[in-house]
C-alpha cells in the first residue's frame, strides 16, 4: 500500500502505527490494525483545533478510483 499511495498521492513522508490489543479499537483480545497515513511538509492546519473540524482536500470516492485503477 505504501507504494501504490506513493505513486498516486506523492507524499514527502508518512505516519506509519500499529494498533494492538482489545482497547486499542476493536474490542477483541488479539485485535490488530494499521494505520499508513500520506504526509506532506506543512500539511498540518488550524482548523481541527480552532472549531474541530476536519478538512478533506480530496474527493474520497476520486481517490478511491485512483487507487483502484493502479491496483489492476
Amino acid at each position: 500500500m505504501k507504494r501504490i499511495l506513493t505513486k498516486v498521492l506523492k507524499p514527502e513522508g508518512f505516519n506509519i502505527g500499529f494498533n494492538l490489543g482489545a482497547v486499542s479499537g476493536a474490542g477483541l483480545l488479539s485485535h490488530l490494525h494499521l494505520h499508513l497515513v500520506p504526509r506532506w511538509q506543512g500539511d498540518t492546519n488550524f482548523m481541527p483545533v480552532i472549531s474541530r473540524t476536519k478538512v478533506i482536500s480530496q474527493s474520497l470516492s476520486k481517490l478511491y478510483q485512483k487507487l483502484i485503477a493502479v491496483l489492476k
